[in-house]
């Protein structure tokens, strides 16, 4: 008796020492004090032997970053092959310690598909789990596909099993994030992008995947559209019988998706967040309202917001892409340098601090430092997609095009579901006249975004020079309407409006080009090129008096302009022969590259041949200023206007860069003959 009475006494001794041990653990945990919770947690383990408390002690070596020790604990106590969470966890300490060959064979290459939630792609859009309120019952979807009913009233055992299950499909998810990491490592990027898929079937609050699809811009925006109408946001809460957290969830990542398209939804989502949930003053949905404004070309909004965030806290890194394209496209330089030097003090192992000293230098025309720290950022960190573009933009803005090239296809490889790349790829295509390659290279950009102004502007651009005239104009309109709708800033795009106005021109819709012409130098203000323009076509109307005053208008902007010269003394001579013909007798006499032109008499505005001698001349003469001012941009130019250096939610997300290339929005201006 008196044993039984000691071993007794022994066990609950135990028991109490146990929770006194547990209790002291934790709170080293709580204080981030990992060497006294490893030293409490080992003398634990050793007491118990329990599972539990060797998982435990092998998370706090993780989090002290003992990474190797974490993994060789699990491997010791036999709990990688029993349990999902000791699976995760070694194979993230792998990763951790870059064996992503051993993580991965730990994994597994292939996902569990039987885990995938009923809202899959097999059954179409996405709708919530079905509840009922009798009864006291409410259906789930079961791990097999299958609806199976449970009562919500459970005994002990029951809702064991059933917070197994849940748990076991949270880490199932989180090791497919991990699958995908090492995928990526691997350059598969085509199968990590599937294994992040697959993670948010399983479990749709696995946001590290989510973050990884949407920061990395592995998806376009149709297959972001697709990818979320078959989630099953329904699942988020559904234990407890809730839609509420489900169309939570559903509102914060409709945040972080692409902003170029629907914004009526991306709008009301940010509205339902800042109003019912008070997040009016949160970091993330400032940045993704700051995102929006940028892909708008509302910088200085754009701005105002990115400036907010940072006045709550000044090294949150994925602020800094947008906010540092904004200060470029304002010009702030002297913003800039005050950034990077900051920044390269305090995080010099942030990829975002060698980016600020990128895009200073960038902004000041020191084309070979901004592309050795672009680089520096980009060695530091491989994903990160602002610095690719900008590092790809120093080539361009020296007229390197084959290099700026490979750059551009370095990104495009990297980031699969952004169109920038290849726009900037049809951008340097075109500055090689290699028209064919411009167009294939847009077009492929086109088919992942159909709502980018820039886009569609660069489209009509090399139809332009294809002598495709009219397609050209419908893509200079096009883009014009996507601008309108998004709200974006008028002045942003007075290149595409100047571009509509040369196309219809070139159709000899004498009224339309006028118009927009006119449009441009009310939004944008005097240009010598826009002047020039309408004196050449009052002089294919025969309005000779009209041509002289708004080419006067031109010189008296740029008075060496060579064209505006010549296009003044026809206009001269046509006024004092009464207004007849274009020429007179002696017709208009245009230098050339090889002696004079001279073009014959003829009658305004019947679509007679001389003027459209006088326009091949004009576009030859074009053409070889284009290849003079293509030469000195080799020796140190810079990108012409347009959207800088950028980052789709900090790796661009977004945002990723957005950039002109020497020949944008002005190629076809009159103004470019210098």
């Amino acid at each position: 008796m008196a044993t039984t009475a000691h071993q007794s006494s022994s066990s609950s001794n135990n028991s109490n020492m146990e929770k006194f041990l547990r209790s002291w653990r934790q709170d080293a945990m709580n204080k981030a004090q990992y060497d006294s919770a490893i030293f409490i947690g080992d003398k634990l383990l050793a007491m118990t032997k329990d599972d539990n408390d060797a998982f435990f002690l092998a998370q706090v070596h993780f989090a002290a970053g003992n990474h190797t020790r974490a993994h060789s604990l699990l491997s010791r106590h036999s709990l990688i092959n029993r349990n999902p969470a000791c699976r995760y966890l070694a194979a993230h300490c792998l990763i951790k310690q870059g064996l992503y060959s051993e993580a991965l064979s730990l994994l597994g290459e292939h996902s569990p598909r039987h885990l995938f939630s009923r809202t899959g792609e097999e059954e179409g859009p996405r709708r919530k789990t079905s509840r009922t309120t009798g009864n006291n019952t409410t259906t789930k979807a079961g791990g097999d596909g299958k609806v199976k009913s449970r009562l919500r009233i459970h005994d002990g055992q029951q809702e064991v099993e059933e917070d197994e299950g849940r748990t076991t499909r949270k880490y199932e998810a989180a090791m497919c994030h991990l699958r995908g990491l090492c995928f990526a490592k691997q350059n598969a990027f085509d199968r990590a992008k599937e294994a992040y898929k697959d993670a948010l079937r399983i479990d749709v609050q696995c946001y590290e995947a989510f973050s990884q699809l949407v920061k990395n811009n592995l998806m376009s925006p149709d297959e972001e559209d697709e990818f979320m109408s078959l989630l099953d946001f329904g699942s988020v809460g559904s234990e407890r019988g809730e839609e509420e957290p489900g169309d939570y969830t559903h509102m914060l990542y409709q945040t972080q998706l692409s902003k170029y398209r629907h914004p009526m939804a991306f709008n009301t989502a940010v509205e339902s967040l800042t109003t019912h949930y008070g997040l009016e003053g949160n970091a993330d949905i400032m940045l993704a309202r700051a995102d929006q404004l940028y892909t708008q070309c509302r910088f200085k909004d754009a701005l105002a917001v990115t400036e907010r965030v940072l006045e709550g806290d000044r090294f949150n890194f994925g602020v800094y892409p947008i906010h540092l394209a904004c200060l470029y496209e304002l010009k702030r330089t002297n913003v800039l340098f005050l950034i990077a030097h900051e920044l390269a003090d305090s995080y010099p192992e942030e990829p975002a601090s060698w980016l600020a000293v990128g895009i200073y230098y960038f902004a000041t025309g020191k084309i070979a430092e901004a592309r050795r720290y672009f680089s520096k950022a980009s060695m530091m960190d491989p994903n990160f997609g602002p610095a690719w573009i900008g590092f790809a933009h120093t080539f361009a803005a020296e007229g390197e095009h084959d290099q700026a090239v490979t750059a551009y296809s370095t990104a495009a490889r990297l980031f699969t579901g952004t169109h920038l790349p290849q726009v900037f790829l049809g951008m340097q295509n075109h500055a090689m006249n290699n028209m064919t390659a411009a167009e294939e290279f847009l077009r492929t950009g086109y088919g992942l975004c159909r709502e980018d102004p820039l886009l569609l502007n660069e489209m009509g651009i090399v139809c332009y020079h294809q002598d495709r005239a009219k397609e050209a104009a419908a893509f200079f309109r096009e883009a014009l309407r996507v601008a309108e709708e998004t709200e974006s800033e008028s002045g942003a795009w007075l290149g595409a409006r100047t571009n509509l106005g040369h196309a219809y021109r070139r159709l000899k819709m004498w009224e339309e080009a006028l118009g927009e012409f006119d449009a441009v130098l009310r939004e944008g203000g005097r240009d010598a090129g826009v002047f020039a323009a309408k004196g050449l076509i009052y002089l294919d109307l025969g309005r000779a008096g009209d041509a002289v005053e708004v080419l006067h208008e031109a010189l008296g902007i740029w008075p060496q302009d060579p064209i505006a010269t010549e296009l003044l003394g026809k206009a001269l001579e046509m006024s004092m022969e009464g207004g007849l013909g274009l020429g007179g007798e002696g017709g208009l006499v245009v230098p050339g590259e090889e002696g004079e032109v001279v073009v014959e008499d003829g009658k305004a505005g019947e679509g007679n041949e001389e003027m459209d001698r006088f326009e091949e001349v004009v576009e030859q003469r074009k053409k070889a200023a284009r290849e003079r001012v293509a030469g000195r941009g080799r020796n140190g130019g810079s990108l012409d206007k347009g959207k800088g250096i950028a980052g789709r939610g900090g790796g661009t997300r977004t945002g990723l860069a957005r950039g002109q290339g020497p020949w944008n929005a002005g190629d076809m201006d009159m103004s470019e003959e210098e």
